[in-house]
């Protein structure tokens, strides 16, 4: 008689298990955590199984297909637990997708992006939107213009590196190169080479804050404890630009950032210079709608800009973010009200609610 590992052995169920109440719920998102095996039919299923349900004191827990096979059951024929699960099987097709788009040097139609991932052109759509947070096309938008910053490194030519990226021709690219690179490609190239940037560095109650200004609006806010790694980040950020120290004009401006993070008694209104692919200046912008002193999680903020599936994304764009506080990223908290992910840390970011919500009382 073989001896059962304990990681494998099966453990009884109850009404108030939360694997029986993923049961219960037919919880797709279960699938993959645990299997259930029913004693009286010997069969085991995943938590999303649309068979009857059976009684809770027949049900056992397994931590695996195999292990539920040691135990001496079989896997249902209706939703074949041994097997990937349809949304496993959906994310291999997508993430197949997404390598297509970035292997080819033109964006394939959506006609063959779908019989290579054996769906249905509108199908593949909508799962690729609820996968990627993005359509095909802005997939390859974003990829082509990560792309073209790599070969503008690199490559002889600006024209040779706009090909290289994927542009069928130089006019698509320049379409939309000022708002990718926030720059001429020839200035991003070099560097930032040919662009002036001012800047300054205060104190505030958050700590040390630095301010910076292109010629088409403030380009960085950055908050930290060390006034030295703040410019280095600056200068990592355009590492050709000309740097110039804030005039008395730009100071007071520095001065009005810093009164705004003190108290905060409106959204910051200023000439703001956004770098960023074409999802990110959109979370962005949904960030600017968010009135001082309210929150939204990020499956709502998701919600907000149409991509209910896209919250891990949505995360990562507002990660992304330079402006601090011009593009409030700090009122984005996780659905259970708890703060997490801001990149200029948690308590700088609970100290930004506080202010808000002592401001605006009535927003909270």
């Amino acid at each position: 008689m073989h001896a059962l590992n304990p990681m494998s052995a099966s453990s009884p169920s109850g009404a108030d298990d939360p694997r029986w109440q993923a049961v219960l719920a037919r919880n797709a998102a279960a699938d993959g955590t645990f299997v259930y095996a029913v004693k009286t039919t010997g069969v085991y299923c995943r938590p999303s199984c649309t068979s009857r349900l059976a009684k809770v004191q027949n049900v056992r827990f397994f931590l695996s297909p195999s292990a539920a096979e040691q135990g001496g059951y079989r896997p249902c024929k209706r939703c074949r637990p041994d097997q990937a699960s349809p949304q496993h099987q959906r994310a291999q097709a997508i993430a197949e997708a997404c390598r297509m788009i970035e292997r080819l040097e033109s964006m394939p139609t959506l006609t063959n992006l779908a019989d290579a991932a054996g769906m249905s052109a509108y199908h593949f759509h909508r799962v690729f939107k609820q996968v990627m947070g993005v359509t095909p096309r802005q997939y390859a938008a974003a990829h082509r213009e990560h792309r073209v910053r790599a070969e503008l490194k690199s490559a002889a030519s600006i024209t040779e590196a706009i090909f290289e990226a994927g542009y069928g021709s130089n006019s698509r690219f320049y379409e939309t190169a000022n708002s990718a690179l926030g720059m001429t490609p020839s200035d991003f190239r070099d560097g930032g080479a040919n662009n002036t940037i001012k800047f300054a560095i205060g104190e505030c109650s958050l700590g040390s804050i630095l301010v910076a200004q292109s010629e088409r609006g403030i380009c960085a806010i950055l908050l930290g404890e060390n006034p030295e790694e703040l410019a280095r980040d600056l200068q990592d950020r355009f590492p050709r630009a000309t740097f110039i120290g804030g005039d008395s004009e730009f100071e007071q401006l520095v001065a009005n950032v810093v009164g705004f993070v003190e108290r905060p008694t409106s959204n910051l209104e200023l000439p703001l210079d956004i770098r960023g692919t074409a999802f990110q200046r959109r979370v962005w912008q949904a960030l600017r709608e968010i009135k001082p002193g309210s929150t939204v999680s990020y499956a709502q903020l998701a919600q907000r800009i149409g991509m209910p599936k896209a919250v891990r994304a949505v995360a990562q764009a507002c990660g992304a973010n330079a402006l601090a506080v011009a593009i409030p990223c700090h009122r984005v908290v996780r659905t259970d009200g708890g703060l997490s992910g801001y990149r200029w840390g948690v308590e700088r970011k609970r100290a930004l609610l506080n202010k808000e919500q002592d401001t605006h009382p009535s927003m909270s």
